[in-house]
């Protein structure tokens, strides 16, 4: 992970930025290395939810919603809700597991840990979003790429606009095959509402079960220079919600 990202300090920056934005704050467990913190700004309109920092050695994601945050991209016409740091103890560690050596990512199945427990409690109190972003790296890839699970239009379209957005950091990830699964076009995978392992749930199926209509989840090359892959994760989210629900 990069001298650049630093926990606590990002913790402490989101949530002063967060407030001046007319965030409001939720602790839903506190850790060892840190809070695990949501944040939401109600609206009438449709519902948004962004996610990052699952896994601890993935810094690109939080720094691009603190980006947005900054740039003060979220705007008064959607129901925010965020969630930016979701492995506190991985983050504090710069490892991709939790304290416990467990994948997050992996666990909204069986919810073992109190981070999951935590955070899959939040969600369920809430209505499903209608848009659901996380934000993600990959050490093996050499280009950017995402996850699609539809359960409504299926629209090519909106997915070429994605990678059109990333392309001045990235090209899409090659296929035929990306990540262990088939690609359907360069970039883009687009994956049933169904897990891989029967119990490895990761945190877009949980969000699908629950009912979210549509969600992404976005890769960047971990292995490039992080400035570029914060840049394209802005990107990424920004042409999301313009092509899924109108911009803001």
């Amino acid at each position: 992970m990069s001298a650049d990202f630093q926990w606590p300090e990002f913790s402490n920056t989101f949530a002063l930025e967060a407030e001046a934005a007319g965030f409001l704050p939720q602790l839903l467990a506190e850790l060892e290395d840190g809070s695990l913190m949501a944040w939401e700004r109600p609206a009438d309109g449709p519902r948004v939810y962004l996610s990052a920092g699952i896994h601890g050695d993935e810094p690109a994601g939080p720094l691009a919603l603190l980006d947005l945050l900054r740039s003060g991209f979220f705007g008064s016409r959607f129901h925010w809700m965020i969630c930016p740091a979701l492995n506190p103890s991985g983050l504090a560690a710069r490892c991709r597991e939790n304290a416990q050596q467990v994948d997050l990512n992996r666990d909204y199945c069986i919810r073992s840990t109190a981070e999951v427990a935590a955070h899959s409690g939040w969600l369920a109190a809430r209505s499903a979003p209608d848009l659901f972003i996380s934000l993600h790296e990959d050490w093996e890839s050499t280009g950017f790429y995402f996850y699609e699970i539809n359960l409504g239009e299926d629209d090519p379209e909106r997915a070429r606009k994605i990678i059109a957005a990333t392309g001045p950091w990235f090209l899409p990830e090659p296929g035929p095959e990306i990540d262990g699964h088939e690609s359907r076009e360069p970039g883009w995978i687009y994956h049933a509402a169904e897990p891989d392992l029967p119990e490895g749930w990761p945190e877009a199926i949980y969000l699908a079960k629950q009912g979210c209509p549509l969600s992404f989840t976005f890769e960047t090359p971990s292995h490039a220079a992080l400035e570029s892959r914060v840049a394209a994760h802005v990107a990424a989210v920004k042409a999301a919600v313009d092509s899924a629900l109108g911009g803001d």
